[in-house]
């Protein structure tokens, strides 16, 4: 029941995500799902080499849905095999995340075994731009004015979640990026706890898809922060 399984979100993944997976196996982690998210045609070599691995279970989507609906899919995954697994964890398959980032993160659930663990980046890095770093600062700033709780990292896409979390998620809305945000405001809402490690400085890589990228549009982020402030999530399940 102590055992956590990875859920990657996958598009277009670079042929470096394959020994990536293989060494997450090197941590605390038994089970690895991958989505692949309606990656082109000549990407399939690498799903099909990530479902030769023992313990990866790849699932295929036929068209792009986006960062938000794939997690989603692996949630409802993740429902079947609910006995097996105290939580999961997310993780970019797009290099954002160090294998020390993930053990950061694994380490801190043995203290926070339920609720929601965020990975914090470190936005003081040579790859951080002046509108990613001041980006990344409003958005925490409108977040706690909007929502009376102060995160500092409100997009990041290593998060430790625990199982029984899994099912009111489902019901969250997003498709893409903003899902990140509506589950952080639907946690707030039911009260479900929200705790934050500080880890790495942020990667940034100039090839990677802006739909499983951390870092968007601030303007749209905050927009989608004032849509859950009008127009607040009911509560489900």
């Amino acid at each position: 029941m102590n055992k956590i399984a990875a859920i990657i979100p996958a598009f277009n993944p670079q042929q470096s995500f394959v020994l990536f997976v293989q060494k997450l196996f090197t941590l605390d982690i038994a089970h690895i799902v991958i989505v692949n998210d309606g990656s082109d045609d000549k990407y399939d070599t690498i799903f099909k080499e990530l479902a030769t691995l023992e313990n990866c279970h790849v699932i295929q989507h036929d068209q792009n849905y986006g960062k938000g609906h794939t997690l989603k899919t692996a949630f409802t995954y993740m429902l079947t095999q609910r006995e097996k697994y105290q939580g999961i964890i997310t993780i970019g398959a797009h290099g954002q995340h160090t294998l020390e980032d993930v053990k950061l993160v694994l380490t801190m659930t043995k203290v926070f075994s339920e609720g929601i663990v965020l990975g914090v980046r470190d936005f003081h890095s040579p790859d951080s731009t002046f509108s990613t770093y001041w980006g990344n600062w409003a958005t925490s700033l409108f977040f706690e004015a909007l929502f009376h709780r102060k995160l500092l990292d409100t997009q990041t896409g290593l998060r430790y979640i625990g199982m029984k979390e899994l099912t009111w998620l489902l019901d969250v809305k997003g498709e893409h990026f903003d899902y990140d945000t509506n589950m952080l405001v639907a946690a707030l809402k039911r009260k479900c706890p929200i705790f934050e490690v500080e880890m790495g400085k942020l990667r940034l890589k100039k090839n990677s898809v802006i739909h499983y990228d951390e870092v968007t549009n601030a303007r749209e982020i905050i927009a989608q922060m004032l849509t859950n402030y009008l127009h607040p999530w009911k509560k489900q399940r």
